[in-house]
């Protein structure tokens, strides 16, 4: 019987690869490692300071809060988001002209860049001039984004609700066409009502696709930065200064680089940490 010769030169085509990855992020990750354990000056002098950066940060009311912020801010708008955008794609059209003109207004916001979408909702939402704040006045409601931290969040999450809920419309929408029609047929034949259609035989075969659209949501809502940083700059005061702005303006503003390192890489692990927790529950009923 013959026998495949094994040809270990084909491992020389991978080699592109890894130099890729490299580059791009293990490079990177090594140099943030490398910060977040030294204290800098200028003229590149650099003193080890080991693990202080990340006890400080660990210890910090400032990091607490704006991790507090950031969650409640990526739960919130995933309580909201996922079950509209189901609902949204229930009612979207499967068969018909409409269905084109349905998908076309579901990834218009999605075609559009973040800081423009920014820019448009401070424009649109700003008490004196906007025409969203203006008429918000105007019937009597107080509303400031500039000055109550309320209205800024009302203001963000919305925002972000109205950019964002068309990924999760678009997946579940692709999902409920993936599902064959004879499972329709047969709860038609015993009658069966529309809940008990979405329960019985919808929602469990959107489980997969849903998983996906939790996930990507998860990780770039809690990563978010330029649609909230150009609507309020993280104000007023710190009332929206979420982790990714408190971030920036730890490195950038204050040019705290050790401290903007260790942050940077607790960011991370918290990110990673969560998809994980997110990707297990989700996918424990398949694993049984």
């Amino acid at each position: 019987m013959p026998t495949k010769t094994l040809r270990h030169s084909a491992w020389f085509l991978v080699v592109p690869v890894v130099l890729l990855v490299a580059f791009n992020a293990l490079v990177p990750l090594m140099t943030v490692v490398n910060y977040s354990v030294q204290e800098t000056f200028g003229n590149n002098q650099f003193f080890w300071h080991g693990i202080g950066w990340f006890e400080d940060l660990l210890t910090s009311s400032r990091f607490h809060d704006a991790l507090g912020r950031q969650l409640l801010f990526t739960f919130t708008i995933l309580l909201i988001e996922v079950p509209l955008g189901i609902i949204i794609a229930l009612a979207m059209p499967k068969k018909g002209i409409w269905v084109p003109v349905c998908l076309v207004l579901m990834a218009l916001p999605l075609l559009i860049p973040w800081n423009v979408v920014g820019s448009m909702w401070n424009i649109f939402t700003l008490p004196d001039i906007g025409m969203l704040g203006y008429t918000l006045n105007w019937i009597g409601i107080d509303y400031n984004m500039t000055r109550q931290p309320v209205s800024a969040w009302i203001t963000i999450i919305v925002m972000d609700v109205w950019h964002w809920t068309s990924l999760v419309v678009l997946l579940t929408y692709a999902g409920l066409l993936s599902i064959p029609d004879a499972y329709y047929q047969a709860a038609s034949i015993d009658g069966a009502k529309p809940w008990a259609v979405f329960r019985h035989i919808q929602l469990p075969k959107l489980r997969r696709v849903l998983t996906i659209a939790v996930l990507l949501r998860f990780m770039d809502s809690f990563m978010i930065y330029t649609e909230p940083f150009v609507l309020t700059g993280g104000g007023p005061g710190n009332a929206t200064t979420l982790l990714s702005i408190d971030l920036v303006k730890m490195a950038l503003g204050q040019f705290d680089l050790g401290p903007a390192a260790a942050m940077s890489l607790i960011y991370f692990l918290i990110t990673l940490l969560f998809s994980w927790i997110f990707y297990t529950v989700m996918t424990r009923h398949d694993s049984k």
